[in-house]
């Protein structure tokens, strides 16, 4: 069975990326790519260089079985709401909305439609992480105490440095995929949250430092750094990593660790990173081809993701209040989304 994906905007900058791992996919079909208003004619040349159709929206979400939406962070609502009226699967960029209030409307225009909504979470499928998880469910480490994290890259500009477009800063496009992945492993949730913020390596109107402080419903502490604190002239765009620290044992994640330094004597010298290691994003675009072949929910839902949208929230909120604030999560929920 093939599987007709549309990707409905390219305005994020992991677009090209999904759609490569799409092409690459034997069972996955990329029908078209779509967009509204003033991003269209960017939509048309990516739609040029991935070497398929601009589709107007309806032509799309008619011609397609799943949409990947890799629009601002303030439109995902809007794309959503097109293909639950579709009755199309959805893969929705990180993160789910800007604020609860959106991504409580995702997952319930998701169930009330009957479609599969899931959530670009590729740390999930990054094989460090997943050693992690294994050795967490076979009680390598013995009681957990502790857990330090770090999501630090470079500064993405355009949008994602505008609040009403973004929802944030790097609070909001960083520090949810290790929050995603600490529930994960762990099958805790965030309880409290205390944050710190600040702007100190760019001109920009939104936060590119931030440091959380968590704990955990079992009480153990999770600190989080997740700050656009890389150069653009940095050998690679960041990093992903992880440590838990155990009673028995402690192990220690990084995402992005298999890569060769490369030296360039050329028009641009310098020194550069090259990744060699497996591509987190080929197993999340695997798992929603799958989810969507199989009428399943993709491995990252929108209802578990409003509860890493809630623990963003509460971090603004700490930042306003310069004090801990207790994060309400979601009950658990039998949605297919």
């Amino acid at each position: 069975m093939t599987v007709r994906i549309g990707i409905c905007s390219t305005a994020h900058l992991h677009a090209d990326s999904y759609a490569a791992a799409l092409s690459e996919h034997p069972d996955a079909e990329v029908v078209g790519v779509t967009d509204v208003g003033e991003r269209v004619a960017d939509a048309r040349a990516k739609a040029e260089e991935y070497g398929v159709e601009f589709l107007e929206p309806d032509e799309l979400l008619a011609a397609a079985d799943g949409i990947v939406v890799c629009s601002t962070n303030a439109d995902h609502l809007a794309w959503v709401e097109r293909a639950a009226d579709a009755g199309v699967d959805v893969l929705c960029e990180k993160p789910l909305a800007p604020s609860v209030s959106e991504a409580r409307a995702i997952a319930e225009a998701g169930r009330e439609a009957g479609i599969h909504v899931g959530v670009a979470m590729p740390l999930r499928f990054s094989q460090p992480v997943r050693n992690a998880k294994t050795a967490m469910e076979d009680g390598l480490l013995g009681d957990l105490r502790f857990l330090s994290g770090t999501n630090r890259g470079q500064m993405p500009g355009s949008w994602f440095v505008e609040e009403a477009e973004s929802g944030g800063g790097a609070v909001t496009d960083h520090s949810v995929h290790l929050v995603d992945v600490v529930r994960w492993i762990t099958g805790e949730e965030i309880e409290e949250v205390y944050a710190e913020t600040a702007t100190r390596f760019h001109d920009v109107d939104v936060e590119d430092v931030n440091f959380l402080s968590m704990q955990l419903t079992d009480g153990t502490e999770f600190v989080l750094d997740g700050s656009w604190s890389k150069p653009d002239e940095w050998d690679f765009w960041g990093d992903a990593t992880l440590r838990l620290v155990g009673t028995e044992g402690v192990v220690s994640v990084d995402c992005f660790d298999q890569k060769i330094k490369q030296t360039r004597d050329t028009e641009e010298p310098g020194i550069r990173s090259i990744y060699w290691g497996s591509n987190p994003d080929e197993g999340l675009v695997t798992d929603f081809v799958e989810a969507v072949a199989g009428d399943r929910p993709p491995l990252k839902t929108a209802a578990d993701a409003v509860n890493d949208v809630l623990v963003v929230e509460a971090a603004y909120e700490s930042v306003e209040r310069t004090a801990p604030v207790a994060v309400e999560m979601n009950e658990p929920t039998a949605s297919t989304n």
